[in-house]
């Protein structure tokens, strides 16, 4: 097994955040090579001194968030969108955590220190000094997108509705730049500092054109995908055949998602991800859509002919980071839909492939997953019933005995292979867990949560 694309990933991973924190460290030492520590001897200097440090760190922090979602390549390979997410998301609270005590601060440290005297200075800041107001517009838009990313707002959410609003991120990032240029010292203090902020503005900026917005209108255009049939899988499950020109040069491997627009009317904007649920074949592609929300809903309704606009592909659900010969795969409902796909993309000798899937109905692909069993010697189990326990994977038809005995029995040599895991966020830990006791190193546990 060639291992090379894996250890590569590995030193992507390594360098990438060797520069986040190479960044945070120059901009402490642009806040130190103002005066930054000097200034803290004295209490409203002192005040406005740790404002512009957070400040400066709260930029930094927010242009890196938005690199780590602009689906550039080499790290999108390296990292996968999941745990770009989990680290986005992170980023996101502690920069904007950093943005309101850079508020606080300045303010306190005009105000000479004196808490009364806040409103009054915060006031004169915001209407009397360039760029003011429409930072104070980028501060409200980020307010709207971390309120709405809390996890107890999020679940009162569409996903629709999230995703349009967490739009509004880029607004805010880009409304702070003028601020940051007409009263931001430690922007253009030096030359140094100027190169720096330029250069991380202009990456950002051209790292969402580009990938967010160029490649997918590039991909669109070249290979004018079209709906050719919408075939029932279950009651509330259905497959997605599309076809376009030259698809054997769209670069999508077994495993990967892309971002799916439907050209049906009203709604066409709102982009969902969904991922193939067949190994691609140069020809067609076919993704599997569970009704979840009001567009999985909708995709029931296609028609054939109806144009597709994508984004991507994404995901390391793929071939790329595995380094041993035998594989599992263990998906939970429509989960399996990528696992579909690498049981039938992925090579496996007869017998050096196992198959576990998890579901509260009849299990999805069951004669597909047959024929792969017959032709690929693919060794499939089919786990029914309901999650028994609220800290367990199984079904209640899996029998008594704990998870980590049962995996064990099914796949006695499962330490000694790669394992990919895909379904929704808590199932998939509880899976992990069982995974680290039954001794996987994390390394060989790929996994892809469908939720959002």
């Amino acid at each position: 097994m060639d291992d090379r694309p894996a250890r590569l990933d590995s030193v992507v991973r390594y360098v990438a955040g060797g520069l986040v924190a190479a960044s945070l460290v120059f901009v402490t030492f642009l806040w130190i090579a103002g005066g930054g520590v000097g200034d803290l001897g004295g209490r409203a200097d002192g005040l406005t001194s740790l404002g512009r440090w957070t400040g400066l760190l709260a930029s930094d922090l927010l242009l890196v968030q938005v690199l780590l979602m602009a689906r550039i390549p080499p790290v999108e390979r390296a990292v996968g969108q999941d745990r770009l997410a989990r680290t986005h998301r992170w980023v996101g609270f502690t920069s904007f955590t950093l943005m309101l005590a850079h508020l606080a601060l300045i303010t306190w440290g005009y105000a000479a220190g004196r808490l009364g005297a806040v409103p009054g200075t915060f006031w004169d800041l915001t209407v009397d000094y360039p760029g003011m107001l429409l930072a104070l517009a980028g501060t409200l838009c980020l307010v709207l997108v971390v309120v709405t990313s809390v996890r107890a707002a999020r679940s009162r959410l569409r996903y629709e509705s999230w995703h349009l609003l967490h739009l509004y991120a880029y607004l805010g990032v880009g409304l702070a730049l003028p601020h940051q240029l007409w009263t931001g010292q430690e922007f253009l203090s030096s030359t140094a500092a100027t190169v720096f902020w330029w250069t991380l503005w202009a990456a950002a900026a051209g790292a969402v054109l580009v990938w967010r917005l160029g490649a997918p209108v590039f991909r669109t255009l070249r290979h004018d995908l079209r709906v050719t049939a919408v075939v029932p899988e279950d009651h509330d499950v259905v497959s997605v055949h599309v076809t376009g020109r030259h698809l054997d040069r769209l670069r999508v491997t077994a495993g990967q998602f892309l971002t799916w627009r439907f050209l049906t009317g009203p709604g066409w904007t709102r982009a969902h991800p969904y991922s193939l649920s067949a190994a691609p074949d140069g020809r067609s592609l076919r993704i599997t859509v569970k009704g979840l929300g009001d567009g999985s809903a909708l995709v029931r309704s296609l028609r054939p002919g109806v144009r597709v606009v994508i984004e991507g592909p994404y995901g390391r659900l793929t071939e790329r980071p595995r380094t041993r010969d035998k594989i599992a795969l263990i998906g939970a409902g429509v989960g399996v839909t990528p696992l579909r796909a690498l049981a039938e993309g992925l090579p496996y000798a007869p017998g050096d492939a196992v198959l576990l899937q998890r579901g509260t109905h009849r299990p999805l692909f069951a004669r597909e997953f047959d024929t792969l069993a017959r032709e690929r010697g693919l060794r499939v189990h089919w786990l029914p019933g309901r999650r028994r326990a609220a800290d367990s994977w199984l079904g209640d038809g899996a029998g008594p005995a704990d998870d980590l005995t049962l995996l064990l029995g099914w796949i006695p040599d499962i330490a000694g292979r790669d394992v990919y895991v895909c379904g929704p966020e808590a199932w998939t830990g509880s899976v992990r867990r069982t995974l680290s006791a039954a001794r996987v190193p994390d390394t060989r546990v790929h996994v892809e949560n469908f939720g959002w």
